[in-house]
């Protein structure tokens, strides 16, 4: 397979992990750091700090923003898998593309996911999953209108949605606002954002925000409504006491009055 090539009319390309992301013309972005990796990113970023810090939970509920290629779902339950743990996961998943959903059964993902294959399959096919262990549900539109009608609490939040620069809407401090609301008091939220402006967000909708490092990865975000052990705390009073012109993203930036 060469290193790009087109398909469903966006670009494949092949990332450093040597996992396959898609190239979207449409945010002209990649889903995925190319350098970091597509399965590399999942794992570190949002899977591994998630499942590590909600371990003694039996089951959980997590809010994927947004589904795309399907990484940090397939992940998830790969993780689940791999170490055979009990644990039973609800993942909800707002997505705006049915067209690329309904391509994934014939995606090139890493061979890490080649136990879950019809699981693949009958996300592609039914926008939806369910068995004894395991549900994937995917909400089609847009996520400003569905995520609001979500009647589960959540305990975990992939905050992964395209770039700030090109999906402004899905980073603001009334985005965060509503992500709040569903969320359980003891709930954390991952995102490979490090911006002031996201954190900022964030945190003035009750997050505490903290610093995750892995191996092989630039540094991201976990924020959570609860004090974290193990992460390195971010002051953020003194974050804007030394950056006083820093300010979270509003709707009304990019919303016509």
């Amino acid at each position: 397979m060469n290193q790009k090539e087109q398909t469903e009319g966006k670009t494949l390309v092949l990332c450093e992990d040597g996992s396959y992301t898609l190239y979207s013309k449409a945010f002209d972005e990649p889903y995925h750091s190319t350098k970091d990796g597509a399965l590399h990113e999942s794992l570190e970023k949002h899977v591994k700090p998630a499942l590590h810090l909600k371990s003694d939970r039996e089951k959980l509920t997590i809010l994927d923003i947004c589904f795309g290629l399907g990484y940090n779902a397939f992940a998830t339950l790969y993780t689940i898998k791999k170490h055979n743990l009990s644990t039973k996961i609800h993942i909800i998943s707002p997505e705006f593309d049915e067209a690329l959903v309904r391509s994934l059964d014939s995606f090139a993902y890493p061979p890490e996911f080649d136990s879950i294959r019809e699981i693949i399959k009958a996300v592609s096919r039914d926008l939806y999953y369910e068995d004894e262990q395991f549900t994937i549900e995917i909400l089609l539109g847009d996520a400003r209108e569905s995520v609001p009608k979500i009647q589960s609490k959540v305990d975990i939040v992939y905050q992964d949605a395209f770039s700030p620069a090109h999906n402004p809407l899905l980073w603001t401090r009334e985005w965060f606002a509503e992500v709040r609301a569903l969320c359980h008091e003891d709930a954390m939220l991952t995102t490979y954002s490090t911006a002031a402006s996201i954190r900022l967000g964030l945190y003035e909708n009750g997050f505490k925000l903290f610093i995750h490092r892995a191996e092989m990865m630039r540094f991201s975000t976990v924020a959570s409504l609860q004090m974290l052990e193990g992460f390195e705390y971010i002051d953020m009073e003194l974050k804007k006491q030394r950056n006083p012109t820093a300010r979270a993203l509003l709707d009304a930036d990019y919303v016509p009055a």
